[in-house]
C-alpha cells in the first residue's frame, strides 16, 4: 500500500508550521515526556500508563522498522523553529485491501493551536496523492471531543459509534468512527496541487533513469 518513497528516512512532509518526519532515537525523551502523562495516554488505544522505561525507544525502533518495510507510516510532528521541537506523532496503518487508518497524538502543551488539524490534513493529502487508498478511517474515544473536531475540520464524516477494543486501556470502550473516501476528499480540494514532498519522488525517478540510461560521452 505504501510507496517506496515513504520507506526511506529522508521522507518528510512540510506544512505551513510543521515538519512531519520519521521518528529518531533522539526523540525518545520528548515522546516519553508527553506519552507518560495520564491525560494523554487515556485517549489512545496503545500507549500504556504508567509508561514503562524504554518504551519510547521500543516504539521508535518499531516505527522505523514498519516504515522501512511498508507495514505502516509513523511520523514525528515537529515545529518549524530553530530547535525543531517534537510536539506529537501521527501515523497510518493498513486497515483493508483499499483502506488505511490514521491515528495522531499532540503533546498537551501544544493543544488548542491547530497543529493536529494541520498535520492530519497534510498526511491525508499525501496518502491520497501517493497511494491507491480509497478510504481513510479514524476511531476516537467518545470522551475526546477535541479529536472529533480535528477529524471534522479535516473533512472526515462521522459513521457510527460502538465498542472498540483498546489494548492499553483494557477491554472495550465506546468509540466514534469516522471516514474520508477519495471521492469526498477530491471534492474538498479547491485546486489540487502537487504535495510538498512530491519532488522527492521525481528526484528518485530521475536518479533511477540515470542509472539505467547513463549519458553517452562524446
Amino acid at each position: 500500500m505504501f510507496p517506496d518513497l515513504t520507506s526511506d528516512d529522508i521522507f518528510r512532509i512540510e506544512t505551513k508550521r510543521l515538519w512531519l518526519r520519521w521518528p529518531r532515537v533522539a526523540d525518545a525523551a520528548a515522546i516519553t515526556g508527553f506519552a507518560s502523562e495520564a491525560s494523554t495516554a487515556k485517549m489512545t488505544a496503545a500507549i500504556p500508563h504508567p509508561y514503562p522505561a524504554g518504551e519510547a525507544e521500543r516504539f521508535i525502533f518499531q516505527a522505523r522498522a514498519d516504515n522501512a518495510t511498508g507495514r505502516g507510516l509513523v511520523l514525528a510532528i515537529t515545529q518549524k523553529r530553530a530547535d525543531h521541537p517534537l510536539i506529537g506523532l501521527i501515523g497510518a496503518t493498513v486497515a483493508g485491501s483499499h483502506d488505511l487508518e490514521i491515528g495522531y497524538l499532540i503533546a498537551p502543551q501544544a493543544n488548542g493551536k491547530g497543529y493536529a488539524t494541520e498535520a492530519v490534513k497534510s498526511l491525508v493529502s499525501s496518502l491520497f496523492s501517493l497511494t491507491s487508498v480509497q478510504r481513510i478511517l479514524a476511531n476516537v474515544r467518545t470522551v475526546n471531543p477535541a479529536s472529533h473536531r480535528v477529524l471534522e475540520k479535516s473533512g472526515f464524516a462521522y459513521v457510527d459509534s460502538g465498542l472498540d477494543y483498546l489494548p492499553a486501556r483494557g477491554g472495550l470502550h465506546p468509540c466514534d468512527r469516522f471516514e474520508l473516501d477519495r471521492k469526498s476528499w477530491l471534492k474538498q480540494q479547491p485546486g489540487r496541487s502537487m504535495p510538498p514532498m512530491h519532488h522527492q519522488m521525481q528526484d528518485r525517478r530521475d536518479a533511477q533513469q540515470a542509472v539505467l540510461h547513463p549519458p553517452v560521452e562524446s
